[in-house]
């Protein structure tokens, strides 16, 4: 048993010891008799450049210095294959899916297995001393694990419990698709950014709309426009009405003028609407940035009132974490939140339990401006409303702070007002 990682950079002689070259790569094939890839080739980096021998030529490749059966200008061509994988540069580092554990781990290291002269790929290391050993670190890892009886298990899967996804030069792995709803959309977000532009259109076929959706949210917006490109109108016109209003209306500024009123024509009308409001603000306004997604009671209902209201009106609003309060003119009066409102007495009034000193930002007011009161007060999303105070929107703390946080990071942060 040996891994990939202790045989990258080892040194290559010929049949009298003299060097070579050093190993850069090796290839293998799969072949319907096997159930592992077998190892076909070793490519070997020289001075003159990349030089690909066959693996029949190798006379121990587990050897400090491997030896080869001949004399470098004796070594015979190999013919590279469509079909050949490159465990280093195709296959080191790239994506699985665990749909076990619901998360997207990499490829750490791979374990070959000689039987009877063949040597196969058998395992894909994705544990932590998959990257130690990558890095020289391994022997010391195992001394620390003994004296200090630290767990630093092997965790690896079985070539065979993955399947190859290659298309034009590139490959990944994965287990079956069927099992893509069981991950974070922060995980198929990663997995698109990772793939080359027909990978990830196939890889967004294969997920249904709302999936879609969540994973273009956690993305940022020139990248979101890149991935609809070549996306049909009408599944495109889908996404955006599964999307937050303000997400989607992001994704509509980006694309061509032509094209964005052709998608708005195709929505439903009550999401179309909220976008094209959303649309007549200035990019970087509270306007601009804000969410239609919001909830709204009267303050003349009871808290067991207004639970049932909130049940019928906004059970599809992701940011339900404050209501706020209006009169019949939607000017807004107070707001509370959802806590709040469990633990009222359910025959008391909303306009006994709300809060009606409430920090609120205009239309036009800037990105930055916004971005410092709901820093400034702590808050996790802050009401957005008209010169007459009619409430328009709400901005929630992370499209607040896309200009103070860069986007890349604010992506990654908790949710925490959904």
């Amino acid at each position: 048993m040996a891994f990939l990682s202790e045989i990258l950079g080892r040194t290559v002689t010929d049949l009298d010891g003299n060097f070579v070259g050093k190993i850069d790569d090796l290839i293998a094939a799969e072949k319907l008799e096997f159930t592992h890839p077998v190892v076909e080739a070793i490519v070997i980096e020289r001075k003159e450049g990349k030089l690909t021998a066959p693996y029949s030529i190798v006379m121990s490749l587990f050897a400090p210095a491997i030896p080869l059966k001949c004399h470098v200008e004796d070594i015979p061509p190999y013919s590279i294959r469509e079909s050949d994988i490159y465990l280093s540069r195709d296959v080191l580092d790239k994506q699985i899916i665990d749909t076990d554990g619901a998360r997207v781990i990499r490829v750490n290291d791979l374990e070959l297995v000689r039987v009877n002269g063949t040597l196969y790929v058998s395992n894909v290391d994705v544990g932590i001393m998959g990257i130690l050993r990558r890095i020289g670190l391994e022997r010391a890892a195992n001394k620390i694990k003994s004296g200090l009886h630290i767990p630093l298990n092997a965790n690896f899967i079985s070539w065979d419990n993955v399947e190859l996804l290659r298309h034009d030069q590139f490959m990944r792995l994965r287990v079956p698709v069927e099992s893509l709803a069981d991950l974070h959309p922060a995980d198929l977000a990663e997995i698109l950014s990772d793939l080359n532009k027909l990978e990830s259109g196939q890889f967004l076929d294969s997920m249904n709309v709302e999936q879609v959706a969540d994973a273009l949210e956690q993305v940022e917006t020139d990248f979101q426009a890149s991935l609809v490109e070549d996306m049909d109108d009408e599944r495109v016109a889908d996404v955006l009405e599964e999307m937050d209003p303000d997400e989607a209306a992001d994704l509509l500024a980006e694309l061509p003028v032509e094209r964005s009123q052709r998608l708005v024509s195709l929505m439903e009308k009550e999401e179309a609407e909220d976008v094209k409001h959303l649309l007549t603000f200035p990019e970087d306004s509270a306007g601009g940035i804000m969410t239609t997604d919001y909830a709204t009671v009267p303050p003349n209902i009871t808290a067991e009132q207004a639970i049932k209201l909130l049940r019928e009106t906004a059970s599809d609003i992701d940011t339900l974490i404050n209501v706020y309060v209006t009169d019949v003119e939607k000017h807004l009066i107070g707001v509370f939140s959802l806590t709040e409102l469990i633990f009222a007495d359910p025959n008391a009034l909303v306009s006994d339990f709300m809060e009606d000193r409430i920090k609120s930002v205009h239309t036009l007011d800037d990105q930055d401006e916004v971005a410092q009161i709901i820093t400034k007060y702590d808050l996790l999303a802050v009401p957005v409303v008209n010169e007459e105070n009619v409430i328009q929107g709400i901005v929630t703390a992370d499209d607040a702070l896309d200009k103070i946080i860069p986007t890349a990071w604010k992506k990654r942060l908790p949710r925490f007002y959904r």
